[in-house]
């Protein structure tokens, strides 16, 4: 297992498979990334995470864009070694007809990107008509095994914050459905920030149990029978220090740091031992970044 110079272990790996998406939300960064004239192929993919996996590596997460986007996603599923746990971030609209083959592919679960239970404030948000399909892409997660299901809400001030309390009702007595409530990045300057400081201020005046997460020591909150994740990668200097996560971008770069762009590792083409020493070099140029 590999460890920075500030003691903190690599152990998640997160792939971005496309920049391509079939929404548009209005608040979207893309983590600062534009469609590359050629995505890593399924091979490429298949090394990177022998490397992974040979450096100890526990989970992988595939995320986009939008990665149902990609054909070959079973492929690239099937290729996860043994003992790594594997995930993905979609905004399931295209779930319904591919979670189960997904979860035979050896997907664990999915997160799933919702910011309104509401058709005409989800049609505002992503500017597409399609929250049935993505409730029905999380029911077929659900009966396919692709659990626990994350759901994941951006705060957005005056568009959306009203709606945790639904959330809190959507996920309620169901195992399977943990809410996340995430904090806006800054990416495009959007200005639509939540007060998450006030929504995580009461979650705690409710909660029965509050859990500290080793993932970015984030808090989960047990109430009433629903479970809520807060993440804060701005306000939250612990998101850094409990960091243990590298990037890697759809056009082959290895990112240490998810809101640092100039120590990135180009990786396309690379293999075997040229490959594994990129990943110590970006292990080596982690370190906290803070405001």
């Amino acid at each position: 297992m590999l460890a920075d110079t500030y003691g903190r272990p690599f152990t998640n790996l997160r792939i971005a498979l496309t920049a391509r998406c079939n929404l548009r939300c209005t608040y979207c960064h893309a983590e600062g990334e534009k469609a590359p004239a050629q995505e890593l192929t399924a091979g490429e993919i298949a090394e990177i995470l022998r490397v992974a996996g040979k450096f100890g590596i526990r989970s992988v997460k595939f995320t986009g864009g939008e990665p149902l986007l990609r054909e070959d996603l079973p492929e690239i599923i099937a290729a996860v070694p043994p003992g790594i746990e594997s995930s993905l971030t979609t905004n399931a609209t295209l779930l319904a007809d591919r979670a189960r083959g997904l979860k035979e592919a050896g997907l664990s679960r999915v997160n799933v990107s919702l910011d309104s239970l509401r058709r005409d404030r989800y049609r505002k948000i992503t500017g597409s008509d399609l929250l049935g399909d993505v409730l029905a892409g999380i029911q077929a997660a659900e009966e396919a095994g692709l659990t626990p299901i994350k759901l994941n809400m951006v705060l957005l001030s005056g568009i959306n914050e009203d709606e945790v309390e639904d959330f809190l009702a959507y996920v309620r007595g169901n195992r399977n459905l943990i809410l996340q409530l995430i904090e806006l990045l800054e990416f495009n300057r959007c200005s639509s920030h939540g007060d998450i400081d006030r929504v995580e201020e009461d979650l705690a005046s409710r909660s029965r149990q509050v859990l500290t997460r080793r993932m970015h020591h984030r808090k989960k909150y047990c109430l009433d029978g629903a479970e809520v994740e807060v993440v804060r990668p701005l306000h939250n200097t612990e998101f850094f220090d409990f960091c243990n996560r590298l990037r890697i971008t759809s056009d082959g770069k290895l990112k240490p740091c998810l809101l640092r762009s100039d120590n990135h590792l180009d990786i396309r083409g690379k293999s075997g031992a040229e490959l594994e020493a990129l990943f110590c070099e970006a292990v080596r140029r982690r370190e906290p970044f803070y405001r």
